[in-house]
This record gives C-alpha cells, sequence and structure tokens, in this order.
C-alpha cells in the first residue's frame, strides 16, 4: 500500500482532470452558433455527438494500448489532441470548422479519461483512493462550470486585446486560453517519471478486454456506470422540461435547473473527497443511492416550486460521487486489470446518449415517469453497493 503521495506526480496528473472537462465546451459550441448562423437546430446537434461519439468507439481500444505504451505516456496524448482540438477554430466560425475541433476534443478526452482515472488510483495511498477520485471530480466540475463564461465572457475581451474587433466569433478566444492551458499540462506531466503499476500477466487485447465482461463483477460495474452517467446527462438534459411541464414553470427560469444540478454536483465531489478518506466507498455508495432515490422520488411527485429546487439540489449530491466510487471498487478488486476496466468503464460512459432518450420518451407520455426511470437507475446503483462485499 503507498503511504504518501509524491506532488511532483500527483500535481501534473490532477491537472489533467482540469483538461478533462473542457469537452463541456459543447453546450457552448451549440450555443455561439446557433447565435451566429443560419445552421438548423438539429443539425447544430451534431457537436455534441462528434464529441462524445468517441467514448463508445474508442475506448476499450485506448485502454489496450495504454496497456502498452503506459497510463502516463496514453494520457499526454490525450492532452495534447485536446490542446490542438482547442486552437482549430482559429480557421473559422463555422460548422464544419467547429465539428472537428469539437471531434479532436471528444478524441482527446476519450484518451484522458480512460488514462487518468487508473493512472491516478496509482499514485494516490490505496485506501484513500475513492477520496481522491470524488477530488478529482471536483476539479473537473470547476473547469466545467467556469467554461460557459470564460467563453462568452473573457473570450470577446481577448479578441479586443489581441486586435480582433470583428465581433464575430470571439467566444472562439475563450477556447484558445484553454488551449494554452493544456498545452502547460502536456509540458509539466511529460517532464516528469509517474511510478504506475503494470500488468505481470498478458498483454491486454481487445478479445481480453471483452472477455472480461464474462465476469459478473466487471459487468455488474460497467451497467453501473452506464446507469449513473445515464441519470447525470438525463438530469442535465430534460430538467428543464421536467419543471415546465410538472409545474408549470417558464422555460426562462426552468433553465436554471440545470446550473442548480450543477452547482450541487461541485460541491457534492468536494464534500465526497473529505468523506471517503474516513468511509468505505461501499458504505458511502449505498449512502448515496439511497439519498438520490429518495430525492428522486421526491422531485417526481412534488407539487412545490420550491420544493423541486431543493430534491434537485439534493438528487445531485446523492449522484456525484458514484462515478468514482464504482471506479475504484472495481480497479482495486482486480488492479492488473485496470487498462481492460478502465476502458469497458468509459465505452460505458455512452449511457449518456442513451437513457436521456428513454427519459424524454416516458416524459411525453407522463411528466413524472421519466424521473421514475432514473429511480429505477439509481435503485440498481443500490443493490450494487449492497452485493459488493
Amino acid at each position: 500500500m503507498k503511504n504518501k503521495i509524491k506532488l511532483q506526480h500527483f500535481i501534473p496528473v490532477l491537472l489533467s482532470f482540469f483538461v478533462m472537462s473542457f469537452a463541456d465546451l459543447v453546450g457552448t459550441g451549440v450555443d455561439e452558433l446557433k447565435q451566429s448562423a443560419d445552421t438548423p437546430r438539429y443539425i447544430l446537434q451534431l457537436i455534441p455527438f462528434v464529441a462524445f461519439i468517441w467514448f463508445f468507439m474508442l475506448s476499450v481500444p485506448v485502454g489496450i494500448w495504454q496497456d502498452r505504451i503506459g497510463k502516463k505516456n496514453a494520457l499526454n496524448w490525450g492532452i495534447l489532441v485536446t490542446a490542438l482540438g482547442l486552437f482549430v477554430p482559429v480557421l473559422g466560425n463555422t460548422l464544419p470548422v467547429v465539428l472537428l475541433a469539437f471531434s479532436m476534443l471528444g478524441i482527446g478526452n476519450t484518451i484522458i479519461q480512460v488514462s487518468a482515472n487508473p493512472l491516478l488510483v496509482d499514485i494516490v495511498p490505496s485506501d484513500k483512493a475513492s477520496s481522491y477520485m470524488s477530488f478529482s471530480q471536483f476539479l473537473k466540475s470547476i473547469g466545467s462550470m467556469i467554461g460557459p463564461f470564460v467563453a462568452a465572457v473573457l473570450g470577446p475581451k481577448l479578441a479586443l486585446l489581441l486586435g480582433d474587433n470583428s465581433g464575430i466569433g470571439t467566444w472562439r478566444y475563450g477556447l484558445y486560453l484553454f488551449g494554452a492551458i493544456a498545452f502547460l499540462s502536456w509540458v509539466w506531466l511529460g517532464s516528469v517519471k509517474v511510478e504506475e503499476s503494470k500488468s505481470d500477466t498478458q498483454r491486454a487485447t481487445l478479445a481480453s478486454c471483452f472477455k472480461l465482461l464474462g465476469n459478473g463483477y466487471v459487468t455488474m460495474m460497467v451497467l453501473g456506470i452506464f446507469l449513473v452517467v445515464g441519470i447525470d446527462v438525463a438530469m442535465n438534459s430534460n430538467i428543464g422540461n421536467f419543471l415546465e411541464m410538472k409545474l408549470g414553470i417558464s422555460a426562462e427560469t426552468a433553465k436554471y435547473g440545470k446550473s442548480m444540478y450543477f452547482f450541487a454536483k461541485m460541491i457534492g465531489t468536494f464534500v465526497g473527497a473529505i468523506l471517503l478518506a474516513k468511509m468505505s466507498a461501499r458504505k458511502f455508495l449505498i449512502g448515496s443511492s439511497v439519498l438520490a432515490i429518495a430525492a428522486l422520488l421526491a422531485l417526481a411527485f412534488t407539487p412545490n416550486e420550491l420544493a423541486a429546487w431543493v430534491t434537485i439540489f439534493i438528487v445531485s449530491l446523492g449522484v456525484s460521487n458514484i462515478f468514482p466510487l464504482i471506479f475504484t471498487l472495481a480497479v482495486g478488486k482486480m488492479p492488473e486489470r485496470s487498462n481492460e476496466i478502465s476502458g469497458l468503464m468509459m465505452m460505458a460512459i455512452s449511457g449518456g446518449a442513451i437513457i436521456p432518450f428513454f427519459v424524454g420518451l416516458a416524459m411525453n407520455m407522463w411528466s413524472a415517469a421519466g424521473i421514475l426511470v432514473l429511480v429505477a437507475s439509481a435503485v440498481y446503483l443500490l443493490w450494487l453497493g449492497i452485493k459488493d462485499k
């Protein structure tokens, strides 16, 4: 068991989680092009699609690749691809250019997600891995929260400072600022030698990776990631519609449901990092799931607007730490297969594209039905915590 952290390794690896958050700028890309171009709204949904489809396509191959070149090297490649993607919009404020930029961000983000999580587990005390994983998600949440502000507010200011008075597409200068931070992270991580665990068994292959799904424990955990990401994205993408349909809240006010959810998530990951330093990951997973189930049930049937805002906040607190909890539990059980497990779990992030669809479909039939889909998902997460002994 590792007893102490080497800060010269820990800080540059932790910074990669801030770089990881840059992919969440997809919403800003959609909003900005919606204002400055005549592109139909449904076509603009290609922006998040090209960013997140790579999780399904590349996660497992990246897990196999990093088994050969090492987690740190793979992580640095992911940061570099992300940095280059952030500078692509210098070619223009058009949909093809932005699609190329966010496609590169998606590829880079997939590599970072697959490699950064197991690498962080390698360099922190084994009994505190869940705590540090939650703290890394807190740092990612900060990046996700400030991203739209940097693009919408600082971007135009940077444009004027650099002599661009056109006023067209100046949000892109915010991306360049993040690109500079990504390059700094790339140089810093590349300059340190990180001690990481390596498998003493055979090298990972596509067959060995998917063969792990024959292990019931791994399959349960992968499904857990699929569902918790699905809950997270569904809350962000459907909560505004729910507030409008269920409580008659105006569209202008309902959109702040996302902000409430995201703010609570930032607080939840910070508090989780502290509590997990003293609690077992399994007990915390059970407690988080119970809290999420209770809050989701309250949200589904509440007739009161104030209660709805409070329960949205509580749902986010409950869900915020489940992703790092499941990841560390799975890798902790089979550390020698961490590359393959990480690839499978990152592939399961595609749940964020599937669960929201069923939530939206159910919500069209009955406003509370979509929330009940999320309740069912949270019940599985509770069962997962109880089952993991």
